[in-house]
């Protein structure tokens, strides 16, 4: 059957190929958000004549004149240099497209779709979506670090597909050689931020840690992994595994990228802990604000994304203590997290505590009752009329003594109307 884009009076008399994403989403039924394609046999003069815009400096891509979809030169690369950009391209009507695709990274990615409809597929993609395997196309695969921050992408959005044994020793040679360390940040944070958008996100670290690049792209996090926390408070007691649990949980409830992040880093001060204080983990929120900064600053993470993951990391605690808390103490608090001012983020802040409590063993969707709590008394402090304290003549520090006063006393009325709940609620939790 013809595909709707070989209709287009444009591309008559080209030999053009739908290729990438979105043939591989298409044979497995999901929807189509963009299409990419190759042209073979043709020059840049040509796309031209025809309307097509040249982006890019290292190869020849154009964009539809119509649609903006992209349409590339048929290319092969041949490594030349270290990293992402260590790669010689070269195009020319000479390039054919099984050459073209033998560059691509797996398999599933290197599937072309003609105009009549009819795959081309020399490398058995079609078979791999089958089998739900992510399979390298060639070996070199190990020459460019990008493709395995693509391979635990795909692997954390197709979570149902497994990774090929040889492709993962592939990875594990490209950490071995050195390639990984010539990532720049930006990258490594573009496929880390839609890895962490997709609905397993926890594998993306996972595949990155089998690899052994986890440790050299982020090693406050492959700290946590083996070190025990209190199995009181953590069933799962290793703390690699609770972040992975508590990441899992913000996608879960299909939560913003900063809930998100703030869940991957909300921890990080445990691996820090020394060992005369294990299991206990004690300071470790404060601990964690050095990490998260370095995080941030190394990857060059949005301010949305650092601003609540450093919040959640030295607050997390007060979160889950919240019943405990003193009037006074409550109060500190929701000024320190900005809840009035920022209703927004003060929200991901209580959503990224609540997947903190249900990423334990055994408390997926269980209630977190402290998060509700919290969420009342900053709608119950947020706004205070303050015409009739003026009315009193009071001003300045005074009156701020007297809003201050006010929000406490009713923080106290609604913490003591609160029925008792139980030894669930009290925090101390770690």
């Amino acid at each position: 059957m013809r595909p709707d884009w070989a209709a287009d009076p444009l591309l008559d008399g080209l030999e053009v190929y739908r290729v990438g994403g979105a043939v591989r989403d298409a044979l497995l039924g999901r929807p189509v958000a963009d299409s990419d394609f190759v042209v073979v046999g043709a020059t840049p003069e040509a796309l031209a004549e025809r309307g097509f815009r040249p982006v890019g400096q290292d190869f020849p891509v154009f964009l539809h004149p119509d649609s903006g979809e992209e349409f590339a030169l048929a290319r092969t690369e041949r490594k030349s240099g270290r990293g992402y950009a260590g790669f010689t391209f070269h195009a020319g009507p000479g390039v054919g497209l099984e050459e073209d695709l033998r560059r691509r990274d797996l398999t599933v990615n290197a599937i072309a779709e003609a105009r009549d409809g009819s795959l081309v597929d020399p490398f058995g993609g079609r078979a791999d979506l089958d089998r739900r395997v992510l399979r390298h196309v060639s070996p070199a695969f190990a020459e460019d670090p990008v493709r395995l921050l693509r391979l635990a992408r795909f692997a954390t959005r197709f979570a149902e597909f497994a990774i090929a044994e040889e492709t993962l020793a592939l990875a594990r040679k490209l950490v071995d050689d050195g390639e990984i360390d010539h990532l720049v940040p930006e990258r490594v944070w573009q496929e880390m931020a839609r890895a962490l958008m997709h609905r397993r996100p926890s594998r993306f670290f996972r595949v990155l840690r089998e690899a052994g690049a986890l440790a050299r792209l982020l090693p406050e996090l492959d700290a946590l992994f083996g070190v025990p926390q209190v199995a009181r408070w953590h069933p799962e007691i290793d703390t690699g595994e609770h972040v992975m649990r508590v990441l899992d949980v913000a996608a879960a409830d299909d939560r913003a990228l900063p809930v998100r992040f703030a869940a991957l880093v909300h921890d990080l001060g445990k691996g820090l802990t020394p060992a005369a204080d294990l299991p206990a983990h004690r300071g470790h929120e404060r601990a964690g604000l050095d990490p998260v900064r370095a995080v941030c600053d190394r990857l060059k993470v949005p301010n949305a994304c650092r601003e609540l993951g450093l919040l959640v990391c030295e607050h997390h605690l007060d979160a889950h203590r919240a019943f405990d808390l003193r009037p006074a103490t409550l109060v500190r608090l929701l000024r320190k997290l900005d809840a009035w001012r920022r209703p927004e983020r003060f929200e991901h802040f209580l959503q990224a505590c609540q997947a903190d409590r249900q990423g334990r063993k055994g408390r997926v969707g269980s209630p977190v009752p402290t998060v509700d709590y919290l969420r009342r008394q900053a709608a119950a402090t947020a706004s205070i009329d303050v015409e009739p304290l003026t009315a009193k003549g009071l001003s300045g520090a005074a009156l701020g003594k007297a809003i201050e006063a006010e929000r406490i006393a009713r923080v106290r009325r609604l913490r003591d109307a609160r029925p008792a709940i139980g030894k669930d609620a009290p925090g101390r939790l770690r």
